[in-house]
């Protein structure tokens, strides 16, 4: 007799970046959207000291940003982050909401046009502005990372 394996679906990453659009309509002004990052930031749970090493800390932050990702049983990639910069924290965390637990290939596909729609990009620094660019193209790397060696 076959054994059923039930799956329970991921939650899309467009689902996701909608969730995430939505959440920031509600506030107009700036200041308060600055305020939410930094709440998003705060909300995140510590990054384990044991994963602060400088192997995993992102070039290109001004602030230090600290990644670490672990393909789980499943094939997703698990996320988990850290800075010393309130905002950036947000920012990270942000990015992390959308693409934690979500599988190599699918983390290459993605469109992450959430950043452009909420306004995100243009009210950075540009300092700012390329961390926020070296934590997506270091979540990427992992992601190609994995997706290859799960292919190997």
């Amino acid at each position: 007799m076959k054994s059923l394996i039930y799956f329970i679906p991921m939650r899309q990453i467009e689902d996701i970046q909608q969730e995430i659009i939505e959440e920031f309509q509600d506030y107009d002004d700036w200041m308060d959207r600055y305020q939410l990052l930094i709440d998003l930031g705060q909300e995140q749970a510590p990054l384990d000291e044991r994963y602060k090493t400088e192997s995993n800390l992102i070039d290109g932050c001004q602030s230090r940003v600290w990644l670490q990702a672990d393909l789980t049983p499943e094939g997703t990639i698990h996320f988990q982050a850290e800075s010393d910069a309130l905002i950036v924290k947000g920012i990270v965390a942000l990015l992390i909401r959308v693409l934690d637990n979500q599988t190599p290939a699918d983390i290459l596909a993605a469109d992450l046009h959430f950043i452009e729609d909420i306004g995100l990009r243009e009210h950075l620094s540009p300092t700012r502005s390329n961390g926020l660019l070296a934590m997506l193209k270091q979540m990427k790397l992992y992601a190609v990372a994995f997706k290859a060696k799960g292919n190997a």
